[in-house]
C-alpha cells in the first residue's frame, strides 16, 4: 500500500500538527506513567520534524473523559516525560486558540477528548485545530479506525502524510494480510464488544477464529464453522482450562497467529491462568506471531513473554479492522481528499 510519507513533505519552517497516540496507563496515585512504549515509539517522527526545522504541535488523547475536563487524564505527565527525553521543556497548552501564541519548537495540546468536538468528528473543531498550522502528520495508528476529528477531519483541511510508526504498522500488517503462511489463526479476547462486528470478515480471511474473554459471553451460537468460542468460568472472568486445551490443538498446527485481547481478567491472579497458559502455548510454536492492543501487550509483559512474539501492534482495534478490510478510516479520509 502506497501512502504519503512524512519524509515526502517539505517541513522546513512549517508548523506541523502531529497526531500521536499517548493513550497509556497511569498509576491512580500520582498519575505516574506505567508504560512509556507509545511515547518512545513517537520519537523518530518528532525528532525528524525538529531536525528538519519544523515547529511541532502534538495532539493526542488519554482515556475516555467524554468531552469533560478530567484532571486525572491530563497529558501533563506525558509532557514532562517527553521533555526529559528531548531535553527541553514542553509547554502543555489547554486552549486551542492559545497555540498560536507559543514560540517554542515543540508544544503539546491538552487531551483532545477534553473537547466535545473530537469524538463527534465536528468539522468546526477540526478547523480550529488546523488553524495556524501548515501540515498534518498522523502517527497514531491505534486511533486510525476511529472516525474522529483529529483522524478523518484534519486530512480534509491540511496537506497530510503519515509518520514513521504508522508506516511501519501498515507495512507489517499489509505483508501479514497478503503473505501470511497457513493455517492462520486469530484469537479474539478482551471486553470491547466492537470487535464482534468484524467476526464475519475475519472468519473469511482466517482458517480459525477463537473467541475468549468476556467476548465469548457476548457472542451468539450462530457462527461460521471455523469460529470457536471458549467456555467461561462461573464468574465469566476467565476461560476454562478445557477450552485452553481445545484452543491449544488448533494453535499447535498454526503457522500464523494473530492475537488481540486477553482471554481473561489477567490483572487478577485468580483469573490469569487462561491467558497465561494460552500465551505460553503461542510462544512455543514456530508460527509467526502478531499481537495487538495495550492489554494484550500488558498481559504478555506480566508473564515475561513480550519479547517472544514476532510483532506487537500498538492498536488492537485498528489492527483487526485493517486485517479485515485492508484499509482504515484514517487512510480513506486521505484518499477521498486526493480524489
Amino acid at each position: 500500500m502506497k501512502l504519503p510519507r512524512i519524509n515526502e513533505l517539505k517541513v522546513s519552517s512549517k508548523r506541523v500538527l502531529l497526531r500521536t497516540n499517548y493513550d497509556i496507563p497511569l498509576k491512580k496515585k500520582g498519575n505516574k506513567i506505567v508504560d512509556t512504549t507509545r511515547i518512545d515509539e513517537s520519537l523518530p517522527t518528532i525528532e525528524y520534524l525538529l531536525k528538519n526545522n519544523a515547529e511541532v504541535v502534538i495532539i493526542s488523547h488519554l482515556g475516555r473523559p467524554k468531552g469533560e475536563i478530567v484532571p486525572s487524564l491530563s497529558l501533563k505527565p506525558i509532557a514532562e516525560y517527553l521533555g526529559e527525553l528531548l531535553e527541553q521543556e514542553i509547554p502543555l497548552v489547554t486552549e486551542i486558540e492559545k497555540l498560536s501564541e507559543q514560540n517554542e519548537s515543540l508544544v503539546l495540546l491538552e487531551n483532545l477528548r477534553f473537547f466535545k468536538g473530537e469524538e463527534d468528528n465536528d468539522s468546526e473543531f477540526a478547523l480550529r485545530l488546523s488553524q495556524e498550522t501548515d501540515l498534518f502528520v498522523n502517527d497514531a495508528f491505534a486511533c486510525a479506525h476511529r472516525s474522529h476529528a483529529s483522524v478523518v477531519g484534519l486530512p480534509r483541511l491540511l496537506p497530510t502524510a503519515f509518520g514513521f510508526d504508522f508506516l511501519k504498522e501498515i507495512k507489517t500488517l499489509s505483508w501479514l494480510r497478503k503473505e501470511a503462511k497457513r493455517p492462520l489463526t486469530i484469537i479474539l479476547g478482551g471486553i470491547k464488544k466492537g470487535k464482534l462486528a468484524k467476526v464475519g470478515s475475519l472468519a473469511r480471511w482466517a482458517d480459525h477464529l477463537l473467541i475468549g474473554g468476556k467476548l465469548a459471553s457476548l457472542t451468539d451460537d450462530d457462527l461460521p464453522e471455523n469460529v470457536f468460542k471458549a467456555e467461561l468460568n462461573p464468574e465469566n472472568k476467565d476461560i476454562r482450562l478445557e477450552s485452553v486445551e481445545e484452543f491449544g490443538k488448533i494453535i499447535k498446527k498454526s503457522r500464523t497467529i494473530v492475537w488481540v485481547g486477553p482471554i481473561g481478567a489477567f490483572e487478577e491472579e485468580q483469573f490469569s491462568q487462561g491467558t497465561k497458559k494460552l500465551a505460553e502455548l503461542i510462544v512455543k510454536t514456530e508460527a509467526f506471531t502478531a499481537i495487538g492492543g495495550g492489554d494484550t501487550e500488558a498481559a504478555l509483559s506480566k508473564f515475561g513473554l513480550e519479547k517472544k512474539v514476532n510483532f506487537i501492534s500498538s492498536g488492537g482495534g485498528a489492527m483487526l479492522e485493517f486485517l479485515a478490510e485492508g484499509t482504515l478510516p484514517a487512510i480513506e479520509a486521505l484518499k477521498k481528499e486526493n480524489d
